[in-house]
């Protein structure tokens, strides 16, 4: 559903804060000199003991003429409750979201195993549960809990979190676009590691110096997030498949073609009911899932207590040893079924946005970690007594009075664990789409209040027919788990090779625990890989189809609009040609504002000359918008835009960037952004007007000038102008400061009335605002060149060209109106 979100107006503000850098409106920099005073300040005209001297320094190539909305304090754009109460909910409600897919692990775990390896004695059943168990405690314990949670980006989690926070310490993106003004937003600031920590320099060097290093990294962080796409598709078929599995046996003439049939149905219904989003229901899941967690604890307690409590014996780690040294081969492949044990661990970092890293520990560390153990224990006790119960140990373990009540929550888990699973799915490519690494798709946003809550139509329907295709294939939960674990220990993989160039590149860590990190989990994880590959034949091709599929189109994608973007910054206008035309622009300039959207951050893009050539008019106010995503999880609004005048002031040529992050939904009414956009404008005039004025002031005096307003010892270092500011700022503070400022400036400065230059461009841009706006866009066409590679022609004319001819066009995507939109065509050879 389309929806809309209100714009707050920023109001102008003189802002100084100690320690930040800033820049002024006409693109070059302050620097302040500290200059000694003389006696008790009797040059300073009252205005404290501290002088500054005001340097203009050169003005920077193709630099911004205001970095807007600086605002003093960083806002964090997680609001999330700290305090014991709010952690505890937190927690609660993570059991629906976080731990569904875990926690239905026990439907299929043992059943998977004891498929592989005959249970003949007690020590089949005792090395699998220590098998079990600690794989449980090392992997999402000790690993996720204590150390992957902790390497968030800015509270979000994930594959792509962990690549924007390299990103923002090395250039490695692969999209040339990053500008120095992005380091000056709030979420963007990094601890960084010392310069005497030379590891991290030599690492970050290696990095941003060698393309093939770029690359890699690129192709290993597409990998994980294809993987998880994968599992998107698994997770719903063995999962919904499992809790049907349960009426096999117990209802008569239930065989299983039954199984696959009532599977499909409940599929179907599932992704039917994706469009309505999860808001309505979402309060439903944790209250099931919490019931699902103390059904198995409670179960498992009673089968432990009533059948066998010697299974406790296998907290003793010898008992894996002798598992091996009797099954040797067969041993080996029963790990494939043990590590279903630990199957949506990834989605404890991966859902780590929408809670606390705290919430997700406790909820793990004090209700599914020992809910789980007591489950697994449980069916072993069982199996002791009934070893040829392991086809479906779980139902046959549940009393009997229990069943009917227990299969209908294992149903209602499976797929709440599906959902979560789904809704993961379109967040990582929604994720991939921001960062230029997947081709647009429609994304509806189905809560108001939670933004988090999208759906992709296009994900969701084939995410359907995979999964009934899977489904209907193999028919068995053995058979889609040979295939299930591949996908979760190639997630856990890349993981934990991300955080461990974290560890090495940005934090100031120990090199022998970064290298402990790695060599004790990635070591544990490609012994999984391996017993998992061995059923590659059995199943186990299944996920790596699916991950080469999505790792060639976002490959694709991303190379091509690399390529794309490339072609644009040699082909932009250069000024000599734009002073050649004139402020005119060799045509005839026409009332009301033209929005020129263009990927390009710098320069005046050639899209601009084919308008010139194919219409009879421009308009008299031209801005080139650029929608760039940043590699942080969110941008707040107060520091979305960026402003520059593109020419001279007759030319009424401006830049305006709009930045969001990786996590940001685009939802403005293009009423709403026109209206912020001509106030921005104003203000833009305004602070450029004043910079200007300040800088024939400091021409003309040889002398230092004081900055008055401040009190002594404050640090003040620098004055600093923003565009906007949030309004949670406006108050009575707003005029004091700048009253302090205006004190030190000449009056000239301070109004238009004054300056006739500005009143006319204010004037001129009211005009223009009143005769409407109209959108320029460019259909683009991207071309090989001819004597370019087989290879390269395959993918760029066809592959990448098919893949753009069916994405999202410019017009959708931009969320522009279709009545005020001009198109010309482009082709870009590469």
């Amino acid at each position: 559903m389309e929806e809309r979100d209100e714009i707050e107006e920023a109001s102008e503000r003189v802002v100084s804060r100690s320690g930040s850098d800033s820049r002024w409106v006409d693109g070059s920099q302050v620097e302040t000199e500290i200059v000694p005073s003389s006696g008790n300040g009797g040059g300073d005209g009252g205005y404290g003991s501290l002088r500054r001297r005001l340097v203009k320094k050169p003005k920077r190539v193709d630099s911004f003429d205001v970095e807007a909305m600086e605002i003093a304090g960083a806002y964090s754009h997680h609001s999330k409750d700290s305090s014991i109460w709010g952690t505890l909910a937190l927690a609660f409600q993570t059991l629906g979201v976080v731990y569904g897919d875990m926690g239905t692990s026990p439907l299929y775990v043992f059943t998977d195993v004891f498929s592989r390896v005959k249970i003949d004695s007690d020590v089949d059943v005792l090395g699998a549960l220590s098998l079990v168990m600690y794989t449980i405690a090392i992997i999402p314990l000790a690993k996720y809990v204590f150390v992957v949670l902790k390497a968030n980006d800015n509270g979000e989690g994930g594959t792509f979190a962990l690549y924007s926070l390299i990103c923002r310490y090395a250039k490695v993106n692969m999209l040339p676009n990053q500008q120095p003004a992005d380091e000056h937003i709030s979420s963007f600031r990094l601890k960084l590691p010392t310069p005497e920590l030379k590891r991290a320099l030599r690492i970050k060097e290696t990095l941003e110096k060698r393309s093939a290093s770029k690359t890699l990294l690129l192709l290993f962080v597409l990998m994980g997030t294809s993987m998880i796409i994968g599992d998107g598709i698994l997770t719903p078929a063995i999962s919904v498949m499992s809790a049907v599995s349960g009426l096999q046996g117990e209802v008569p003439g239930f065989g299983t073609n039954a199984v696959v049939v009532v599977s499909i149905l409940i599929l179907v219904v599932l992704f039917g009911i994706q469009r309505f989003g999860t808001s309505k229901v979402g309060v439903m899941f944790s209250p099931i899932l919490a019931l699902w967690f103390l059904s198995l604890g409670s179960i498992g307690l009673y089968n432990l207590l009533k059948h066998d409590i010697t299974v406790l014996r296998a907290f003793n780690p010898i008992y894996i040893y002798l598992f091996f040294k009797k099954h040797d081969k067969e041993a080996w492949y029963a790990l494939g079924g043990c590590v279903l044990c630990i199957t949506g661990a990834e989605a404890m970092f991966a859902d780590l946005g929408h809670f606390s890293v705290r919430a997700i520990q406790i909820a793990f560390s004090f209700v599914v970690f020992p809910c789980l153990l007591f489950a697994y224990m449980g069916q072993a006790a069982y199996l002791m007594k009934y070893p040829d119960s392991a086809r479906r140990i779980f139902y046959d373990s549940v009393p009997d009075s229990l069943f009917w009540p227990v299969i209908v929550i294992a149903t209602l888990a499976a797929m709440i664990a599906s959902q979560a699973m789904i809704s993961a799915t379109f967040s990582c490519v929604k994720q991939s789409m921001a960062l230029g690494c997947f081709p647009r798709l429609k994304i509806v946003h189905t809560s108001r209040r939670m933004m988090g809550q999208i759906y992709i139509p296009v994900i969701n329907w084939f995410l359907m027919v995979m999964c009934i295709v899977v489904v209907a294939i193999f028919r068995s939960t053995t058979e889609i788990a040979n295939a299930y674990g591949i996908a979760e220990v190639g997630v856990m993989i890349v993981t934990t090779s991300l955080v461990t160039l974290v560890m090495l590149l940005i934090w100031q860590t120990n090199l022998f625990l970064a290298l402990c990190f790695p060599l004790v989990f990635g070591s544990v994880e490609l012994i999984y890989l391996s017993a998992v590959l061995s059923k590659f034949y059995q199943g186990g091709w299944l996920p790596l189809v699916f991950a080469s599929f999505f790792l060639c189109v976002m490959y694709i994608w991303n190379y091509g609009s690399v390529l794309k973007y490339q072609s644009e910054v040699r082909e932009k206008i250069s000024m000599d040609f734009m002073t050649e035309l004139g402020s005119t622009l060799g045509t005839v300039r026409v009332p009301g504002i033209g929005m020129m959207y263009s990927e390009l951050v710098q320069g005046i893009p050639s899209i601009l000359g084919q308008f010139l050539l194919n219409l009879p008019a421009i308009h008299s106010v031209l801005v080139v918008v650029c929608i760039k995503y940043v590699p942080v999880p969110v941008v707040p609004q107060e520091e979305r835009f960026l402003f520059r005048r593109l020419c001279p002031k007759d030319y009424h040529m401006f830049r305006c960037i709009a930045r969001y992050g990786y996590t940001d939904i685009r939802k403005e009414d293009h009423h709403s952004f026109e209206q912020l956009l001509v106030e921005s404008l104003e203000k833009f005039l305004r602070r450029e007007a004043q910079d200007l004025a300040l800088e024939y002031w400091n021409e003309s005096d040889s002398e230092s000038v004081s900055v008055g307003g401040f009190p002594e010892g404050d640090g003040i270092d620098e004055l600093k102008i923003p565009l906007m500011r949030d309004s949670r700022l406006q108050g009575s503070s707003t005029a004091s400061e700048e009253t302090g400022i205006s004190a030190a400036l000449p009056s000239s400065m301070m109004s238009s009335d004054e300056d006739p230059g500005l009143e006319y461009e204010l004037s001129a841009l009211r005009e223009a605002t009143d005769s409407g706006f109209t959108y320029l866009l460019a259909h683009a066409d991207v071309r090989a060149k001819k004597n370019s590679f087989f290879l390269k022609k395959l993918v760029i004319n066809y592959l990448y060209g098919f893949l753009r001819r069916n994405c999202r066009a410019g017009a959708a995507n931009y969320t522009v109106p279709h009545m005020n939109i001009i198109e010309v065509g482009m082709t870009y050879m590469v």
